[in-house]
C-alpha cells in the first residue's frame, strides 16, 4: 500500500499516468497558441469580484494594507505564498466529492484525484511520513479525527492543559474532547516552566491514559518527542503529537521530527506558512492492525474510516489544492532556511527583552515563540493592557495565560510574540531589535488604571504607529 493515496489503489496507475503527462508537457498548449481559458477565466477573478462587490473587494483591500502597515507577531499567524492564494480561488473548489483517491461516492474525480494524491505524497516527503491524510478541515478537526478514531466515549486522555501552554482541543471542557472523554492534565514544573518528563511519566502511570497527547500553544521549549513515546509504551497509550506551532520548524530541522515517535502527528497547515487546513501523518506505526467490528484493519485505514464519514463530509479540495503546492514549497532549500532564520530572530527578540527588563518566560525561547510575563515585569501591567496598547501604535500581538497565571484568560499575565511573518518578508537580527526598542517604548509609556484600561499619549501613539509603518515598508508583504 502506498500510503498517504486513500484507499484507491486501482486509481493509482491513472493518477501516475496523469502527473507524467503534465511533467511531459503532454498538456500543456501547443507553441503559439498562447494562454489557454484557464489562464484567462482565474486571472479575471479578481476584476470581477471588484465590480461585483465593491464591498467586500474594499475590505480585502483594507486588510492588505493593515498586514503592510503594521508588524505582525501573532506567533499562531504565518504568511502563504502568492501561489498558494491562486490555487486557493481556482476552479477547483468547485468540485464536490466524498471518500478518498480512487473510492469517491461522486462522478468525475479524475482530475481532484491527481491533486489528492499529489498534496499526500508531497506531505510525506516533506515530512518524512509514510501516511498523509490532508483532507482535515483545521488542526482542531485532524484532533478530533484521532481522538473519535481510537477513543471511546469516556476513555482517558493526558494532556498538557490549557491554562500551562496547551490547546483547547486537547480537552478542555468547552471543547468536543472534553465532552465525550476522561480528561487529565499534565503541567510544567513551577520552578522551571519546562515540561519534567518524569513527572508527566508517574502521572500517565497513575491514570493509564488510553491517549496520551503532546504538544501545545503556548510552549516555547524543545519538546523530547522521544521521551512521550517512551510514557505512552509503558502505560499502553496511543500518543498523539500535535505540532501545529512548530510543523515549519521540524520541516525545516531547526527541531526534532515526531513522525516515527508518535503514533499520530497532527498540524494546522496555516501555522507553517500554508492555506488554512489541517494534516494528519504517520510513520512507522502506519500499517499497525487494530481490530473493528471482529476484523483487523491496517491503522491508516481506522483513519480514513472516521475522516470521511466519521468527522467531515466533502474535503475542501481548493484547500487541498493548496496544501499540495505549500507542501513543494516545504521541501526546498528556502524554506529551510526561514525556518532557522524564524527561530534565531526569536531568540534575538528573547534577548532584547530580558535585557530591556522584561520577565522572559523560562530565559528564552527554542522556537518561533517569545513569552513575557509582563505582570511581574511592571507593576500593574497586563497582557490585556499591552496586547491593546501595541495595537494602538501598529504592534499586533496577543495576550496569553501563562502556567501558574494570576489572572484568568480575558485578563492574563503574559504577552505572546512570534517571528514567522517578520522573518518571511525579510526582517532579521537589527530589526529584532528595533521591534523591541519599540515594544518597550510603547509599554514604558502606558499609563495604568486597573486591569483592563489605561491611557496613552495621542502624540505618541501617531509617533510610534509612523515608525513602526516605515519599517514595515521596508520589508513589504512577501
Amino acid at each position: 500500500m502506498a500510503a498517504g493515496i486513500g484507499g484507491g489503489r486501482r486509481n493509482r496507475g491513472m493518477v501516475a499516468e496523469a502527473l507524467n503527462r503534465m511533467r511531459s508537457g503532454a498538456d500543456e498548449p501547443a507553441a503559439g497558441q498562447g494562454r489557454s481559458a484557464g489562464d484567462v477565466y482565474h486571472e479575471a477573478a479578481w476584476s470581477a469580484l471588484r465590480e461585483s462587490d465593491e464591498h467586500v473587494y474594499a475590505l480585502i483591500e483594507r486588510e492588505y494594507e493593515r498586514l503592510g502597515d503594521t508588524l505582525q507577531l501573532i506567533a499562531a499567524e504565518n504568511q502563504c505564498s502568492q501561489t498558494v492564494l491562486a490555487a486557493l480561488g481556482s476552479v477547483i473548489q468547485n468540485k464536490t466529492t466524498e471518500g478518498f483517491v480512487g473510492a469517491r461516492y461522486h462522478g468525475g474525480c479524475e482530475v481532484v484525484d491527481g491533486v489528492e494524491w499529489l498534496a499526500c505524497e508531497r506531505a510525506k516527503a516533506a515530512f518524512g511520513a509514510q501516511y498523509a491524510n490532508v483532507q482535515p478541515h483545521s488542526g482542531t478537526s485532524a484532533n478530533q479525527i484521532v481522538m473519535t478514531a481510537v477513543l471511546d466515549r469516556g476513555d482517558r486522555v493526558l494532556s498538557l492543559s490549557m491554562d500551562q501552554g496547551g490547546h483547547v482541543s486537547h480537552g478542555e471542557p468547552v471543547a468536543f474532547a472534553g465532552k465525550f472523554f476522561e480528561v487529565a492534565n499534565y503541567g510544567v514544573d513551577r520552578q522551571t516552566l519546562r515540561l519534567d518528563y518524569e513527572a508527566i511519566r508517574r502521572q500517565a502511570l497513575q491514570v493509564r491514559p488510553k491517549l496520551l497527547i503532546c504538544g501545545g500553544s503556548a510552549y516555547c521549549r524543545t519538546i523530547d518527542f522521544a521521551k512521550f513515546r517512551e510514557i505512552a509504551d509503558e502505560v499502553g497509550a496511543w500518543l498523539m503529537a500535535d505540532i501545529s506551532h512548530i510543523a515549519g520548524l521540524i520541516v525545516g530541522g531547526v527541531h526534532p521530527a515526531c513522525v516515527d515517535q508518535a503514533h499520530f502527528t497532527t498540524t494546522s497547515t496555516y501555522k507553517p506558512g500554508g492555506p488554512r487546513g489541517g494534516l494528519i501523518l504517520m510513520g512507522r506505526d502506519f500499517e499497525r492492525p487494530v481490530s473493528v467490528g471482529g476484523r483487523e484493519i491496517p491503522l491508516w485505514k481506522l483513519i480514513e474510516r472516521m475522516t470521511f464519514p466519521g468527522v467531515q463530509g466533502t474535503p475542501c479540495l481548493n484547500n487541498i489544492a493548496a496544501k499540495a503546492v505549500f507542501f513543494k514549497e516545504m521541501t526546498e532549500p528556502a524554506y529551510a532556511e526561514r525556518q532557522a532564520a524564524i527561530v534565531a530572530n526569536a531568540k534575538r527578540l528573547a534577548r532584547c527583552m530580558a535585557d530591556r527588563g522584561y520577565d522572559v518566560v523560562t530565559g528564552g525561547t527554542d522556537n518561533h515563540m517569545v513569552l513575557v510575563n509582563v505582570w511581574r515585569s511592571r507593576e500593574g501591567l497586563t497582557g490585556a493592557i499591552c496586547q491593546r496598547a501595541l495595537e494602538d501604535c501598529g504592534i499586533v500581538v496577543n495576550m496569553n495565560r501563562l502556567a501558574y497565571d494570576v489572572f484568568g484568560p480575558r485578563i492574563t499575565s503574559g504577552l505572546r510574540m512570534g517571528t514567522p511573518i517578520v522573518t518571511r518578508n525579510g526582517m532579521g537580527p537589527a530589526e529584532m531589535d528595533a521591534v523591541a526598542d519599540m515594544v518597550d517604548e510603547t509599554l514604558r509609556r502606558v499609563q495604568i488604571h486597573d486591569h483592563r484600561h489605561y491611557t496613552l499619549d495621542d502624540a505618541f501613539t501617531a509617533q510610534m504607529r509612523t515608525r513602526v509603518q516605515t519599517l514595515c515598508r521596508r520589508f513589504p508583504i512577501a
